[in-house]
């Protein structure tokens, strides 16, 4: 099962990809695991680096589904989305 993983900008800087590919993954929770593993940073830094970005699975915010628990299916889209506003 592969999902891909869409990154923010910062995100992507340190890994050199705006996006991943995880496999093994059934929730959104498995989804963080495997791609923090991806990071060299420690744990802090990961933790900076995902807190200013909210979770969608397929463009749906994951607050509206089952969160964290939302389950995965193979070709899923994965994405952590940063806030916007303008005017």
């Amino acid at each position: 099962m592969s999902i891909t993983v869409q990154l923010t900008y910062d995100m992507a800087r340190e890994v050199g990809s705006p996006t991943i590919q995880v496999s093994g993954a059934e929730t959104v929770n498995d989804v963080l695991r495997l791609t923090r593993q991806r990071f060299s940073q420690d744990e802090e830094s990961y933790a900076n680096l995902t807190r200013v970005a909210a979770l969608a699975v397929n463009g749906v915010l994951i607050s509206y589904r089952r969160g964290k628990k939302t389950k995965v299916q193979d070709g899923d889209r994965v994405s952590f989305v940063k806030a916007a506003a303008g005017g």
